[in-house]
Formats: structure tokens, C-alpha cells, sequence
């Protein structure tokens, strides 16, 4: 299998853009009283209605990850179109300073999680860990859907096609 067919046949998949959160833990604690962490996605999917499961790939090495192995609550906000921003800002590699990413991002902590939901966002759900399964170079994270909400008007959501954040027409 030639690796730059099968990325360039993926591209042509047009995804949401969602970005996943979650609340460092205080090593002396335990408790999500850290920083908070975000990553931009778009392999997001819904798995199940009953019991309401989600799913999203992260890649084994992302901080995502890390964090996510000591702390099993963590959220998504499905962006709008107009969030291109947002999920440039998250979307940026390596280990940038978490309150940097946070700058200029209108979020609040959500009631159930602690974990960040991004204002503006079409939809945000926030989970608990479920059951992770390593896939390849990436885990594949299936969360418990615990709250769902829907902060903001119906809008258009920010989509991924051939490597560019784009809108439905």
C-alpha cells in the first residue's frame, strides 16, 4: 500500500471538525485541577445511542492521549463554519503552552466534566472514558456521553476536505 495514495483517497472524506477537551490532573491530587488541554479532531463519530457512546482517534503520541490515560473526563464542541480560528488554534503540533491555546477562545468549564467547552460551538457533549483501544499508530477513545448541549443557534458546521478547513455551500 503506497502511505501518500491511501492519505490523498482519506482527504477526499469530508469530515467535522470537532475539538476535544479535557482537565489536566493535579499529580499531587488526582483531582482536574490542572491546566486545561485541547486538541482539534476530525475523527469524531457516534457509535451508540444506548448506552450514548462517541468516538474519537487520537494519535498515540498527542498530549491528548497522555492526559487522557490519568483523567477519564473530557468533552467535545462540534465547531461552526465560523471557527475556522478556533480549530486552527488547536490544531497547532507539539506542546504549546495550554493557557496560550486557550487565549482569545471563549470557553467555560462544563457542569459535568470540568473539562472546557468552547463558546460558539454547534453542539458540545461531555464524557467519561468508556474504553480505549489501540488501532495502529492511534487509540481509538470511546467515551460515555454524560450531558450534551446545544449552546448555540443552528448554524453550518466547520468541515475537513482535502487537507482544508471548509463550509457547506
Amino acid at each position: 500500500m503506497d502511505p501518500e495514495a491511501f492519505k490523498t483517497a482519506l482527504s477526499r472524506f469530508a469530515a467535522g471538525v470537532v475539538v476535544v477537551t479535557a482537565r489536566e490532573t493535579d499529580d499531587a491530587s488526582d483531582t482536574a485541577s490542572g491546566d486545561d488541554v485541547g486538541m482539534t479532531a476530525t475523527a469524531f463519530l457516534s457509535v451508540s445511542l444506548e448506552p450514548p457512546l462517541v468516538l474519537v482517534s487520537l494519535r498515540r503520541e498527542a498530549r491528548m492521549r497522555e492526559v487522557l490515560d490519568a483523567q477519564p473526563l473530557w468533552a467535545v464542541s462540534l465547531l461552526s463554519q465560523s471557527q475556522r480560528h478556533v480549530a486552527g488554534r488547536f490544531a497547532i503540533p507539539g506542546r504549546v503552552s495550554d493557557r496560550l491555546m486557550f487565549a482569545d477562545v471563549p470557553h467555560r468549564p462544563g457542569p459535568v466534566t470540568g473539562a472546557a467547552l468552547v463558546g460558539g460551538a454547534l453542539a458540545t457533549l461531555e464524557c467519561r472514558t468508556h474504553q480505549i483501544i489501540e488501532a495502529g499508530d492511534h487509540s481509538l477513545v470511546l467515551g460515555l456521553v454524560l450531558a450534551a448541549t446545544l449552546p448555540s443557534p443552528e448554524g453550518l458546521p466547520l468541515m475537513h476536505f482535502r487537507g482544508r478547513y471548509r463550509s457547506l455551500a
